[in-house]
């Protein structure tokens, strides 16, 4: 057996895949789009043999073999060999560093100018290896060890081309996951849109088990048998095992998945060991979604494999930010495979710089993916991805569909940007494929894009070309007249709000202020915005990481080697408990936590003992850690059960603004957490020598209304400690920083950019047109105040749904939050949440109404609760709560609605009164 001399790691995203080879004394990276195609231009053309400078950095001999089509003028590239010009297909015959292509037939001299794109059926992970290695792509490569994040799961669980799934339940579930828990997050919807199942079909097991464990029903092997015979015979493929009790007692799934091995099942997936916890849709949720994606990842791996030297080693990212070995990864781990690499990424580069706070800006071609570092990790333990309940550690990753992609559109009153991608085929309009126009186009018009520089050929005109034509739609539709370039300017504005929004999601939804974080930008798209994004969120600080680019492929590099288990315990918390408990920690450590040797090497393995503490009869629990030791050390002792309560009332009071001292606490889960620990070099970035710039190449740019001179500078060119002042464009590989006026940015010793704000400017930097001759709304400010309201309202739902103890409204969203004018008329809805609006509006004008005879009036701060039928309530069991904010001499209404209110919790002291100061920290006030 060959050991492996290199070290790759690659994230393999929606748009493009990032590799970097990290065993060399000097890091070697490539990005290249995840579709496998490379797209060039030919500058010039002599018979059979093409120029193009963008192959002047490919290995010689590297594409020998491939297929090159020339991209037509309607943006395809035909697959026709006729010889028509833009009707093109030829075979590389040769290829060299000096940039040439030698095909094996003569091109006509008019394609000189024109785009082509080179095919291969390798994956883009294998062209991304072959490329770095400089070894042409049909040689074979050396052993590797290759850690990898991947979308492959995603994107089967989005488009819902997973294996064909059975379920297999106990009698009387059959219908469990048609049922559900009754989510109606659109209530009010007229043609609704039934979640697409991930089960083929359902099958019954005759068999029972108590909450205690205790088998009622005894399971009967030649049935199960025979009823497997039946699902393999109509070619099911995975098995979803899911019994009732099962979390407490897993025999009789055990019995199943043993049975199960007597066919060719591809996959068997028990929950017992999927997700041994309470709540039965959850659960079989999340053994539905493992059976549903263990073969894609299964077969995807075997391909992958397959390209690879016999002798090499492969670890792929779990949603959960570590390393597992291939042939443990599973469905479930792999839905935030590769984000959760940028969350290491970010982490590790604030953290050398010297932050423990920072927020991480993720921006792609396809999303943009937000996270919240305090020192730790943050994780979510239940989520809900495509309409599929995923009960598992993921990192709490908080993704918008807007990124470089993202399409800007009309829908006839306002401006939309995403959630649908150009994706990397056809990409934007500036990939000469007439893709749509997006935000990179929008970038490359106002300037914010170095041309010559970008990593594939770009074509303003076509940008433009699309710009004008949605222009034109919008002057006839609205009879709003815009200059066109303002027009660019207020959908990047509508993209940069969709995306301070998901900030706000995972800082002021949860307690934490945004301006006291450091924001870390990343992704190939994320530094073109980063200032934008702080200024709206007040944000004086941003890192920007010297790989910022491939960021979440050096997170991949550094994420560590990790095994889970989680137990659910479900008992009163008290000290006689924890020493029960710390009795089996040991015990679920050495049975499922055992993390080879072969895989740690000289590695020290860190045991990480957390529990989920909540008030006893409600569902919302708090992660408080236990102990942290290594695993060769005696198990510590854990802390008092006194200190474990003071600690979640503490956390509980920051997160929702109150808690209940005098309640009872239950311990629902215990996590272990196993990790590989590597010594990581403790090397902190800093400030150095000031040294000026004085920049030889400039362009223009538009910021705020105003086309602007701006500096050219190439961030390889800067020397430590330089100080860049704004406005400025740093270029680089595989990113580009816009560094905005009023902002300065500073190379540190590590080669980070810090940029800090020297000023920060109101949120909304467009100036209204004057041209407008109608009363219609602008249709740019209509969706920027539409997002700022739609978040606020957002905001109040999901503090409704975890402050709440009524299934109705954590369940089954069956609650209603908005904002009303001083006339009690509907400003604006939160997303997806149902809304009673006729009730509703009543209720805040019978306010008004009642408080114009009180002398002191309404005043900002109040909080009005009601249930009166008289008064605006649909029926009795509702209660509504009004909370009135001034700004100046305005007045807006914040309300919430319960349904059947009365038949289980109560309000949540401080969680209403909390939405009067929601305004300002939106920027609106």
């Amino acid at each position: 057996m060959t050991s492996p001399q290199y070290e790759f790691s690659i994230d393999v995203g929606g748009t493009f895949t990032d590799c970097i080879e990290h065993s060399s004394p000097n890091i070697k990276r490539h990005k290249l789009l995840s579709s496998s195609r490379t797209l060039g231009r030919i500058t010039a053309l002599t018979a059979a043999v093409i120029l193009d400078p963008l192959r002047s950095d490919d290995p010689s001999g590297f594409w020998v073999g491939t297929q090159l089509s020339v991209i037509n003028n309607k943006g395809s590239a035909d697959n026709n060999n006729n010889g028509n010009d833009g009707d093109i297909k030829r075979t590389i015959i040769a290829s060299d560093s000096s940039g040439t292509l030698t095909l094996d037939s003569p091109l006509p001299t008019s394609v000189i100018g024109q785009s082509y794109e080179i095919r291969t059926e390798l994956s883009a992970p294998i062209i991304g290896i072959h490329h770095v290695l400089g070894i042409p792509l049909y040689d074979s490569l050396p052993p590797i060890n290759l850690r990898l994040g991947t979308t492959r799961g995603t994107n089967a669980l989005l488009t819902r081309t997973g294996a064909k799934t059975a379920l297999v339940t106990t009698i009387g579930f059959k219908d469990l996951l048609e049922i559900g828990n009754q989510n109606r997050p659109k209530l009010f919807e007229l043609n609704i849109q039934k979640t697409i199942p991930l089960i083929t079909t359902s099958i019954e097991i005759n068999e029972r088990i108590d909450t205690h464990g205790n088998i009622l029903h005894p399971i009967d092997r030649d049935q199960v048998r025979r009823q497997l015979t039946q699902l393999f015979t109509a070619g099911i493929e995975s098995l979803a095992v899911c019994l009732f009790n099962s979390f407490v007692n897993p025999e009789h799934e055990r019995v199943i998945a043993e049975i199960a091995k007597e066919f060719s099942f591809a996959s068997v997936s028990i929950s017992s060991n999927v997700s041994p916890l309470i709540k039965l849709v959850p659960r079989a949720d999340t053994t539905v979604l493992d059976a549903y994606l263990n073969p894609v990842l299964t077969n995807y791996l075997q391909q992958l494999r397959t390209c690879l030297h016999a002798d090499s080693n492969v670890h792929l990212l779990t949603s959960a930010g570590g390393l597992i070995a291939a042939d443990l990864f599973s469905g479930k781990d792999s839905i935030l495979s590769g984000p959760a690499g940028g969350v290491v990424g970010f982490s590790q580069a604030a953290k050398r710089a010297g932050y423990q706070q920072a927020i991480g800006f993720d921006m792609g071609g396809t999303s943009t993916d937000v996270s919240r570092f305090g020192g730790s990790y943050e994780y979510e333990y239940e989520t809900i991805k495509s309409g599929v309940r995923i009960v598992t550690p993921t990192m709490a990753i908080e993704t918008v569909a807007a990124g470089g992609g993202s399409i800007c559109g009309f829908d006839g009153i306002k401006l939309t940007v995403g959630p649908a991608s150009a994706g990397a085929d056809p990409g934007p309009a500036c990939y000469g494929k007439q893709g749509p126009l997006t935000v990179t186009d929008l970038n490359l018009i106002l300037g914010k894009l170095p041309v010559a520089d970008f990593p594939i050929p770009l074509d303003k005109n076509a940008a433009l070309a699309k710009l004008k034509e949605l222009h034109s739609t919008i002057e006839i539709e609205t009879g709003f007249k815009h200059d066109t370039f303002e027009l660019a300017e207020g959908y990047l504005e509508i993209a940069n709000t969709n995306m301070a929004q998901a900030i706000r999601t995972v800082s002021i939804a949860r307690g934490y202020a945004p301006e006291q974080y450091l924001l870390v930008s990343f992704g190939g798209a994320g530094s073109q915005h980063a200032c934008s994004i702080a200024e709206s969120l007040e944000m004086k600080t941003i890192l920007i990481h010297p790989e910022a680019g491939i960021l979440s492929a050096v997170g991949i590099e550094q994420a560590e080697l990790t095994h889970q288990c989680q137990q659910g315990i479900y008992k009163t918390l008290n000290d006689e408990l924890l020493d029960n408990i710390s009795s089996s920690i040991q015990e679920w450590q050495a049975k499922q936590l055992t993390i080879r040797e072969a895989d740690i090497l000289e590695h020290r393995i860190e045991v990480t003992v957390s529990s989920e503490i909540r008030f006893a009869g409600t569902d919302q629990a708090i992660v408080i850690p236990l102990a942290t030791y290594t695993a060769t050390s005696p198990l510590p002792v854990h802390p008092p059960a006194s200190d474990l309560i003071a600690h979640f009332h503490s956390r509980h009071e920051q997160r929702y603004g109150y808690t209940h001292p005098q309640k009872l606490l239950e311990l629902a889960t215990i996590r272990i957490t196993a990790r590989g620990k590597s010594p990581q070099p403790d090397v902190l970035s800093k400030k150095v020598a000031s040294v000026s710039v004085n920049p030889l190449q400039s362009q223009r740019v538009r910021f705020d209304g105003q086309w602007v001179d701006t500096p050219l500078i190439r961030r390889v060119d800067l020397p430590l400690g330089a100080v860049v002042t704004g406005p400025a464009i740093i270029s680089e590989s595989y990113c580009t920083t816009v560094v905005n006026p009023n902002w300065t940015a500073t190379l540190l010793s590590q080669g980070e950019l810090l940029l800090e704000s020297q000023a920060c400017p109101n949120s909304s930097h467009l100036v209204p047109s004057t041209t407008n001759t109608d009363r219609e709304p602008d249709p740019i400010q209509l969706e920027i105040f539409n997002n700022h309201f739609a978040a606020i309202a957002k905001q109040m739902g999901i503090t409704l749904q975890n402050t709440s103890n009524s299934v109705n409204v954590r369940e089954r969203l069956d609650f209603s939050c908005a904002i009303f004018t001083s006339n009690g008329e509907l400003v604006v809805n939160a997303p997806h949440i149902p809304v009673h609006l006729g009730a509703m509006g009543e209720t805040v004008r019978a306010i008004i109404a009642e408080q114009l005879d009180n002398s002191e009036g309404i005043r900002s701060g109040d909080v009005f609760i009601t249930n009166d039928p008289y008064q605006g309530g649909s029926h009795l069991p509702d209660i509504t709560v009004v909370t009135p904010v001034f700004n100046d001499d305005e007045l807006l209404f914040f309300t919430a609605s319960r349904a059947h209110h009365s038949e289980i919790g109560g309000i949540a002291p401080g969680s209403m009164p909390a939405f009067s100061t929601t305004l300002a920290e939106e920027g609106v006030l």
